[in-house]
């Protein structure tokens, strides 16, 4: 009933609000310096849910599960993979738990980290499977839609949703890649090319996230509309361009600076609006504020 809940909202009601960055709020709540996010949710589901509660509390009506690399390979690297279901039923009980009747929860599956044949070792149908594994234990701890995130290749994103479409009966599915070198993905996918592909896939909505810049993300939107401007848009873009300063990696978005692209985004066919990396509930509460009526 949530997943027709979501479908619903997405199509007819005010836009969703998405969540934040992740990673470098589980850093401020002390995750170690390339400790595994997924690993580190185990010992400490309280500051996991702190952060979700945050997001919820600055007007996310959307939360992402702490589970970007909850795929066996990336576990493998970490020495987790025998942890797999355990991780990902665990993210999503906190997430929903945090959620409440308040916010939707999606069952965040990221790329693998590797890349398929013919540049790697990985099959197509081994991707498949990988994926459909993790889709499975996320859609069976009762998330109300999966969120495939982050890709850059084409291949890897359609098999990720082809794993996430087998995992059970009827779930709803969202994709989104993420556009950095000179307007397309960094293996090289144009946004007309990913939108034209992407809509034939049978996902509930598609978009942008991550990225280099607001601007080329907005370019990317742009186009991505024009190719498929029937399909509900999802733009979770990074805060503005990272920078050093000291040992700290700033963002230079400000939340008002970030609220003022939300507000471009939706005039563009955006439904799903939030932040990626640098952005925090201070950037999330401006979009709320910028994209719900008054």
């Amino acid at each position: 009933m949530r997943q027709a809940g979501f479908l619903s909202r997405l199509h007819h009601g005010h836009v969703i609000v998405a969540d934040g960055a992740m990673g470098t709020m589980l850093q401020a709540a002390g995750l170690p310096p390339g400790a595994s996010p997924e690993g580190w949710l185990l010992e400490n589901p309280e500051a996991v849910g702190g952060v979700h509660r945050a997001y919820i509390e600055a007007g996310s009506d959307l939360i992402l599960t702490c589970t970007f690399g909850a795929t066996r390979p990336r576990l493998e690297r970490g020495g987790l993979a025998h942890r797999l279901g355990e991780i990902n039923r665990r993210a999503v009980e906190v997430a929903r738990r945090a959620a409440g009747d308040r916010a939707f929860v999606a069952g965040d599956i990221g790329p693998l980290g590797e890349f398929l044949a013919p540049l790697g070792q990985l099959s197509y149908e081994e991707a498949v499977d990988i994926f459909a594994e993790q889709a499975s234990a996320l859609a069976e701890a009762g998330v109300d839609v999966l969120y495939v995130e982050t890709m850059s290749a084409l291949e890897e994103a359609r098999a990720a949703i082809e794993g996430a479409l087998q995992a059970c009966s009827g779930v709803v599915v969202t994709a989104t890649l993420s556009f950095d070198a000179h307007g397309r993905t960094n293996m090289g996918v144009r946004p007309e090319e990913a939108a034209a592909a992407l809509r034939e896939l049978d996902v509930a909505a598609l978009g942008a996230n991550c990225g280099a810049s607001l601007d080329m993300t907005l370019g990317a939107v742009e186009r991505m509309h024009r190719v498929a401007p029937e399909m509900p848009l999802i733009v979770k873009p990074n805060a503005g361009m990272p920078r050093l300063v000291g040992e700290e990696i700033v963002y230079d978005a400000t939340p008002d600076g970030l609220a003022s692209y939300a507000g471009r985004f939706v005039e563009l066919g955006a439904r799903i609006v939030g932040g990626c990396c640098g952005s925090t509930p201070k950037h999330i509460a401006a979009i709320a504020q910028a994209v719900r009526p008054s």
